[in-house]
């Protein structure tokens, strides 16, 4: 019995058991008794790494509390079969390779990755052609059983598996490579304009929040500051959810926007740490961001506590806060389809109107000067601009 992982107390090892892999797991968590989890793998580099990410994964689990005592969650599925040394077992069925790939992925993806792709493997299972020779077939009844948005995301995620399984030998050619790209757009990569709202409309929008008069005991003047907060800074609204005290120097003149709370299909506010672009940035207050924060501060608030809590002090709900929130309060004030995410357009079309450079802005913002000036600078709010 070989010991290769230098560990920590706590930390899960792997281990060569009569040349097969297996995970010694921390005695804590049985109260001192010794247990293993044998994945029924042959002692091979490649097979290493699978261990390491399935080791890996335990110990995320533990320290989140979500650590499955019966290891159910965690016994070899069929993309842990054996493979024999120098011999990889080749893939010839689309299901397989997505189950290796995903798998492979898992530790690396975030939430609201893996929730797609769970969707998407749905229609990769109910495709009656599972063979990879019959790509345009696969192809063809992608279109007949889901929409053209979906079909093109699933050949996309197949083409990459592909190429993947390629490198580490599990399949000989990529039947996909392109055929994504011979799809019509997605409706978004179409339509999406930026949709910043005047100065005007903007206070309106504050004010209509702040001065709310519940209906049936629903108060939506609770989030007011939220929706302030979001028009002074041009976070995305899963960061401020997210934000915590300790993320606030005490006088609240500086936010590290470092993590988010994001949605996953069951409705589960899951945390995800670094941006969308998995950064950190740090964001300097102005005078008026400033106030808001020391306003809302109370005295005996909690480092860990949510600076932005939901009426019943849970995390905010961001699909109930815009459909029923924002959805009753501005678009009906506005007259067009908005979203909270509007709020993060009028901050990016204001500053740059203001002379901020669009380095700046992007920055500030974490994104791309390209998708800056693609997807969020609104050309309407520099219509009234005049040249110095």
């Amino acid at each position: 019995m070989n010991k290769t992982r230098k560990e920590s107390k706590g930390s899960v090892g792997i281990e060569s058991f009569q040349s097969r892999l297996r995970l010694r797991l921390p005695r804590q968590l049985y109260q001192g008794t010794q247990k293993y989890l044998t994945l029924g793998l042959a002692d091979t580099p490649e097979n290493r790494e699978l261990a390491e990410q399935k080791a890996h994964q335990i110990e995320l689990d533990i320290l989140s509390g979500n650590f499955d005592e019966t290891l159910a969650k965690y016994k070899p599925q069929r993309h842990l079969s054996i493979v024999i040394p120098g011999e990889p077992q080749q893939v010839l069925r689309i299901g397989e390779l997505w189950d290796r790939y995903v798998e492979y992925k898992r530790p690396s993806l975030k939430p609201r990755t893996l929730d797609k792709l769970a969707v998407l493997e749905k229609h990769i299972k109910r495709c009656p052609y599972q063979a990879l020779e019959e790509g345009i077939k696969i192809r063809l009844s992608l279109l007949q059983q889901t929409t053209n948005s979906q079909a093109k995301d699933v050949l996309m995620y197949l083409s990459a598996a592909c190429k993947w399984g390629i490198k580490y030998g599990l399949v000989t050619f990529n039947p996909f490579e392109g055929m994504y790209n011979e799809l019509p757009k997605h409706k978004w990569q179409d339509e999406s304009k930026p949709n910043a709202f005047s100065e005007e409309e903007k206070l309106k929008i504050i004010q209509a929040f702040r001065n709310y008069k519940p209906s049936k005991g629903i108060s939506y003047r609770h989030y007011a500051p939220f929706v302030e907060f979001l028009f002074l800074t041009g976070c995305r609204p899963s960061e401020a959810i997210g934000l915590q005290w300790k993320n606030i120097t005490p006088d609240c003149s500086r936010i590290t926007f470092e993590s988010a709370l994001v949605q996953v299909g069951n409705g589960e506010r899951v945390r995800v740490n670094g941006s969308k672009n998995n950064k950190k940035r740090v964001f300097n207050c102005n005078q008026k961001l400033q106030e808001l924060l020391l306003e809302i501060k109370s005295d005996n608030h909690e480092m860990q506590s949510l600076v932005f809590p939901s009426p019943d002090g849970l995390s905010i709900h961001y699909r109930n806060f815009s459909r029923r929130a924002w959805d009753k309060i501005v678009d009906q004030l506005v007259e067009r389809q908005t979203t909270p995410y509007s709020c993060r357009d009028t901050f990016i079309s204001e500053q740059i109107a203001k002379g901020v450079p669009t380095a700046v802005v992007a920055k500030w913002c974490d994104n791309s000067v390209e998708m800056i000036e693609k997807k969020y600078l609104d050309s309407q709010a520099l219509e009234q601009l005049k040249p110095l």
